[in-house]
């Protein structure tokens, strides 16, 4: 008697593609690193900019918070319509697309003469930004097949994690041999050689049957996105989110926001399927990252604080202290699927998020005089809680959905992704200056009375104010520091609840262990009430020939 052997599992990518598909991974992780590092790398020029020409631009601090919140507010506005339309004209247009408009807006504000040209090029790298991001996600889940996605996935989570974390020294190391604009110019060549490389290597792929677009949703999610950062913004530079430009955006955005779920529910070609977020597993990963994000933004806002004014390191060391929170990431984050293999992806980023919580636990154990392995230690603890969460939760995102629509599902993720670190910004950074004003306030007696109200607004703040007025206010340096230890601890405390909520997130919703019931992340897309139906024969979007 013959047997007949298993046919082979047909290949969903082409030999060709397939055959280059870690140097396509390679030319991605240069775009992504460029476009992440440059979100951190700016705040270490900040002092440099605003200090009068011709060391920097002399911009106040207000032109300052634009010059980041320009970029933000153009990133996080356009990222889903981007994803959108890289899935219907080709992903990799939108990428090209997005790395020239990134790398001329980086030399445009390489040579600004004023904060105002500053802000307005800053603004035309968002938008660059904004058609990177999910093009790059997107097109990795092409040119990988569905078993080795959680590897790729882990390595550009690690990749974003690396990137976050060495902005700053590599800002550091530019300032010190360079002008303040080095801090742009640098994106520049990277951007030339990716882009050169991306035109050789990288294949094309789009929804085939995209359906006619819809301008009133596409409008709405823009408007929405728009007004909702542009409220959260308001909020972090108030410290109070109960002022009109404050609340007025955020409720107009979630009204538009709220029109747009409800225009897609009636929609005959919707640009963003609802029923995804019917799926509790598309729903609660997205959350997860969202949650990830927000405690990454706020430790690092109040980090920096905390290692600069109060420990005295210099912009460029405290980005060294920060980089056992990469190396945490990047030693981790390729290897989670091994964790979400033997443990499911429930127990995975439940532990990941307790993992971020324990470290948030410790940043309310430090002191002016902790020794300083401390922070490294918990930096560690961070980075490794980040890279059980993100490689597992996006795996499970883009695996819900069918490959033609991977941009839209980057999209919703990079979305996430952005909203949570606002978020993580402008609360944390809310509570730190409440607190820390609550501390100081009863101090400022002796100060003149125009000072007060500047000395009170941070610790920077305070410290600046002591230097300008001297020996006279030097009794206000340790209460200054005392106060900022204190709202730095409820600062911690708060955004350790945020990382608890997101670990019952996780282990309520997240699916369990491959080939448990209800667990498919990486086994193909989902099914059930809800889910994203999978992708027909023949109907998935196979990436075209490069070049």
């Amino acid at each position: 008697m013959t047997t007949t052997a298993p046919a082979p599992t047909a290949r969903r990518v082409p030999e060709a593609v397939h055959r280059r598909r870690w140097a396509v991974l390679a030319v991605l992780l240069c775009s992504l690193l460029v476009v992440v590092l440059d979100s951190s790398i700016l705040n270490v020029a900040m002092k440099t900019i605003a200090s009068p020409a011709p060391t920097g631009l002399g911009a106040t601090q207000s032109q300052l918070e634009w010059a980041v919140n320009a970029y933000t507010l153009v990133f996080a506005g356009l990222l889903f319509t981007a994803g959108l339309l890289g899935d219907r004209f080709g992903r990799k247009k939108a990428l090209l697309i997005g790395m020239v408009l990134f790398g001329a807006g980086s030399l445009l504000c390489s040579l600004a003469d004023t904060p105002g040209e500053l802000i307005a090029f800053r603004a035309a790298m968002g938008l660059g930004g904004a058609f990177v991001m999910p093009a790059t996600l997107a097109i990795i889940m092409n040119v990988f097949e569905r078993e080795e996605q959680p590897r790729a996935i882990g390595i550009y989570s690690g990749a974003v994690g690396m990137a976050i974390a060495i902005g700053p020294v590599v800002g550091g190391i530019l300032l010190a041999h360079f002008w303040w604009g080095s801090v742009f110019l640098v994106n520049v060549p990277i951007v030339v050689l990716a882009v050169v490389a991306m035109v050789w290597l990288v294949p094309d792929s789009r929804d085939p049957k995209p359906g006619r677009l819809d301008p009133t949703g596409v409008l709405l999610s823009i408007l929405g996105l728009v007004a909702l950062i542009y409220g959260i913004i308001q909020g972090g530079q108030d410290a109070d989110f109960t002022t009109t430009h404050c609340w007025v955006p955020l409720l107009g955005g979630l009204v538009l926001l709220g029109l747009f779920v409800w225009q897609q529910q009636r929609a005959s070609h919707p640009v963003l399927t609802i029923a995804w977020f019917r799926n509790r597993h598309f729903s609660a990963s997205v959350v997860a990252i969202g949650l990830t994000f927000f405690a990454l933004m706020g430790v690092t806002f109040f980090g920096v604080f905390y290692m600069q004014s109060i420990r005295g390191y210099s912009p460029l060391q405290a980005g060294l202290l920060l980089l056992p929170m990469a190396v945490g990431q990047l030693l981790v984050s390729p290897r989670a699927r091994h964790a979400v293999t033997r443990f499911g992806v429930r127990a995975t980023c439940t532990a990941g998020m307790l993992l971020i919580a324990l470290a948030f636990g410790g940043f309310m154990l430090l002191g002016r005089e902790t020794g300083i392995w401390v922070l490294e230690v918990l930096a560690f603890v961070q980075g490794v809680g980040m890279a059980l969460v993100m490689p597992p939760a996006t795996v499970t995102i883009m695996s819900s959905l069918p490959r033609e629509k991977a941009g839209s599902g980057s999209a919703v993720s990079n979305t996430f992704r952005q909203v949570g670190g606002s978020l993580g910004v402008a609360i944390l950074g809310a509570v730190l200056s409440t607190s820390y004003r609550d501390g100081i306030q009863n101090r400022l007696g002796a100060l003149p009375a125009a000072l007060r109200a500047p000395a009170g607004e941070s610790i920077e703040g305070t410290l600046g104010v002591v230097q300008r007025v001297g020996p006279r206010a030097a009794g206000l340096v340790d209460p200054a520091k005392d106060a900022f230890m204190h709202a730095m601890h409820v600062t911690a405390f708060s955004a350790g609840v945020v990382a608890v909520i997101g670990a019952i997130v996780a282990a309520a919703f997240l699916p369990g262990r491959v080939g448990a019931p209800g667990a498919a992340p990486g086994a193909g897309p989902a099914t059930g009430p809800g889910a994203a139906p999978a992708a027909a024969p023949g109907a998935e979007a196979v990436p075209e020939t490069a070049g």
